[in-house]
């Protein structure tokens, strides 16, 4: 059975030249990245190069990154984007012989293991893609998009990443339990970074009245990226062992700590963790 990432950002070569033709934000600037609400930042493009990937799976020891376009860079927006992403996944995991497995740009496409949407998408409602993917049996990864509110003057960088982000997240996931789950009892769904720590949430939901026993959704899956021990302990007591799956984020952020400690949790709940929860995910990939 496969070591399975999740959770891994790759750039193929025409969504960087989409970028560069680009006059507005989203865009690229040589190594600059200029979006419309979180502004410039420079970026290696190298670490986002398919071969960079690879590299890292092997150094990592795992088998296969399922890969996805960073709806923070907006690509929801721009159909020339996300044609431009959807076109060259095709060709990367074709070449990649089975090491790369990708998600399409907000669509149900054939040869996708699912979408990936951002969590203001979920939150506003996405009910014909979810029919979409239900239907053929592909997974709906929920990840954090652009900002949507302002920071406090002079916050620091990490502001988006650590509070907003968690916040979309939060919110997306209560979206799905309290108006989408009933109705699209069958479509796995995958949270990036564990739906902004969602497990805390239930014990506040308990105290406002609500049965958090019918929350608890199979079909539901939540990714590690950036997490430790403390929060994917809290998880597992509160999910079981069954709905949690390795995610790194990759190149995003450094893998290493994450992937550290879900290998802390002993070697029982990091094969489910890392091979086969993902397979049941994956399931018509496997």
């Amino acid at each position: 059975m496969r070591s399975v990432d999740v959770h891994q950002h790759v750039w193929p070569e025409g969504l960087v030249r989409a970028l560069e033709r680009r006059s507005e934000p989203p865009r690229l600037r040589g190594s600059r990245l200029e979006l419309p609400l979180e502004g410039p930042f420079e970026l290696d493009l190298d670490t986002y190069l398919p071969e960079r990937r690879l590299e890292l799976l092997d150094r990592s020891g795992v088998d296969l990154a399922v890969v996805s376009p960073a709806p923070t860079c907006e690509l929801e927006r721009h159909d020339d984007l996300r044609d431009a992403y959807d076109e060259g996944m095709i060709e990367v995991v074709a070449a990649a012989r089975g090491r790369f497995a990708a998600f399409a740009a907000g669509r149900c496409l054939p040869g996708f293991a699912g979408a990936c949407v951002s969590a203001a998408a979920v939150l506003a409602g996405c009910d014909e893609l979810q029919r979409q993917l239900e239907a053929t049996g592909k997974v709906l990864f929920v990840h954090p998009g652009p900002p949507r509110g302002p920071a406090p003057e002079a916050a620091p960088a990490w502001w988006a990443a650590a509070v907003d982000y968690t916040a979309q997240m939060q919110a997306a996931y209560a979206a799905w339990l309290f108006r989408d789950a009933e109705r699209f009892p069958r479509l796995r769904v995958l949270f990036a970074i564990l739906a902004g720590g969602a497990p805390a949430q239930l014990e506040r939901l308990r105290s406002r009245g609500v049965d958090t026993r019918t929350l608890l959704q199979p079909n539901v899956y939540f990714d590690t990226a950036s997490y430790g021990s403390r929060a994917l302990e809290l998880c597992l007591s509160t999910f079981g062992a069954t709905q949690l799956v390795y995610g790194s984020d990759a190149p995003v952020i450094d893998p290493g700590p994450t992937r550290a400690a879900v290998l802390d949790l002993g070697q029982g709940v990091a094969d489910l963790v890392c091979r086969e929860n993902p397979a049941r995910l994956l399931e018509p990939l496997s």
